[in-house]
């Protein structure tokens, strides 16, 4: 994520450190073992394709995502040798040590729920489901003084009427999210009508029924827009996900250790993805949030108070104590 903050993700990462560190410190010996997994690329912007790392390790990485091209012209698999990678080896990253037990994953909310009701964590129920679309709009570049109004076929003023319609209709459906988060212009010229505008779609909802059809009524307003301007439309699905439920049980062992620690147990379903809807395939997953401030991520000004994440490592590491006597 460009211009991001420094706890979405690595926080997860370094809680699960420090809860393993204070276990092993105490000589306490589980009778299951631990891993800490740190996920490449669970955003997926610069490809269109999300959950990278934990796809490859969950065994569902499509090898065909190799030849997606970035903004510059770059494939995915040219940026992986690049770096020193070798993209013929992506396979070699799949969990092969049979079915794990569980996956937990701590991360901070990256909202304001937690927050507003005072309290250091919350245990997720869900993750929300997610469709990401590229929608192109064509029209015909002109001269910006010699085109009259009445004859244009601005591409920009087509998606930008699609983007309030975005806007909305969202508001419309209790629970659902709609985000257009990019768009770019072409010739990109103060002097030229806009000849072509793509802009992302993003569409959540934790209702994978609700999620669907807004998802189709959207894409449906996006034809209309463009039918009534006359302007030519491509519509590209970037990605699917449903919504994944986390584990009953894990849920309840997590409630529990939050519960004897002396804090309030609350359950709230995540709107963002995750790499636990990755691991889903290979395992039960749950998740535990973190307070931010503010709700605020994707954003340099994403922190968290180190008292909380102080709790973040007891509850963890209370719960592998009752996972462990269950």
């Amino acid at each position: 994520v460009r211009d991001a903050g420094k706890y979405d993700g690595p926080l997860g990462v370094i809680v699960a450190i420090a809860a393993i560190q204070r276990l092993h410190d105490s000589a306490r010996r589980l009778p299951f073992a631990l891993e800490v997994l740190a996920f490449a690329d669970e955003e997926g912007l610069r490809f269109g394709s999300t959950y990278l790392g934990s796809a490859a390790v969950a065994g569902t990485f499509d090898s065909a995502d190799l030849d997606r091209i970035d903004a510059r012209g770059i494939s995915m698999r040219e940026a992986m040798r690049h770096f020193g990678g070798d993209p013929d080896r992506t396979g070699d990253d799949r969990w092969t040590e049979g079915r794990p037990l569980g996956y937990v994953e701590v991360h901070i909310e990256q909202g304001p729920v937690l927050e507003a009701r005072g309290m250091p964590v919350g245990i997720v129920s869900a993750i929300a489901g997610q469709n990401r679309y590229s929608l192109t709009f064509t029209g015909e570049a002109g001269h910006a003084g010699t085109v009259p109004m009445d004859r244009r076929r601005d591409a920009l003023v087509a998606a930008s009427e699609f983007v309030l319609a975005v806007e909305s209709e969202a508001q419309k459906t209790p629970g659902l999210v709609a985000t257009v988060g990019q768009l770019a212009v072409r010739p990109g010229a103060a002097n030229v009508v806009p000849g072509e505008t793509t802009v992302s779609l993003d569409v959540r909802h934790p209702d994978d029924a609700k999620r669907k059809a807004s998802a189709r009524r959207l894409l449906d307003i996006s034809v209309q827009t463009a039918q009534r301007r006359n302007i030519d439309l491509t519509t590209r699905q970037l990605s699917e996900n449903a919504t994944v439920p986390c584990s009953p049980n894990l849920v309840a062992q997590l409630s529990r250790a939050v519960r004897d620690l002396g804090h309030p147990v609350h359950e709230l379903a995540s709107g963002a993805g995750h790499d636990a809807v990755a691991m889903s395939t290979l395992t039960d997953v749950a998740m535990l949030f973190v307070r931010c401030k503010s709700g605020v991520s994707h954003n340099p000004a994403e922190s968290v108070e180190i008292a909380d994440v102080g709790v973040a490592i007891d509850v963890l590491g209370h719960f592998l104590e009752l996972l462990a006597q269950a």
